[in-house]
């Protein structure tokens, strides 16, 4: 044989959650999504600027394998300094390349060039990744002479 139980039972102790209790509980757990999307913003940027600088790197090393790859007397290592604008990966760069020759303390000519590559990209975004890349490199000639580099 059942039992049967009243409809209504003993309920002391038992509460349930009133409408404020959970609108406060919905307004903590909003404010943290926030502070997570946030989050993920700011990772999404960063990201993005190491791209940017790596590339800004890569553009910077190919400039300088190109001017490693000619002689000392070549043409394209007179001193001066060069703008131009490179494309790659779908993004502009800015690039200054300065040729410029070292002297000795009594002012003669050495036979050695210093040689800067400033890489700076050239899209939109945060300021962190416009900032440049520079690499400074020297070139010697293959004949006997004084190539102490004095800063």
């Amino acid at each position: 044989m059942k039992t049967k139980t009243p409809k209504t039972q003993n309920t002391e102790g038992q509460q349930g959650f009133t409408i404020i209790e959970t609108t406060i509980a919905s307004l903590v757990m909003m404010v943290g999504a926030l502070a997570v999307s946030a989050l993920f913003v700011f990772s999404t940027q960063n990201n993005v600027g190491g791209s940017e600088r790596a590339l800004a790197m890569a553009v910077a090393q190919r400039q300088l394998e190109q001017i490693r790859s000619v002689s000392f007397e070549d043409a394209s290592l007179t001193a001066e300094t060069r703008d131009l604008t490179v494309r790659t990966g779908g993004r502009d760069y800015a690039v200054r390349r300065v040729v410029a020759d070292e002297t000795n303390a009594n002012g003669s000519a050495r036979q050695l060039k210093k040689i800067t590559i400033t890489v700076t990209p050239s899209g939109t975004g945060v300021n962190w990744t416009r900032t440049p890349v520079v690499l400074v490199t020297y070139r010697s000639a293959l004949t006997k002479g004084s190539f102490a580099v004095s800063e």
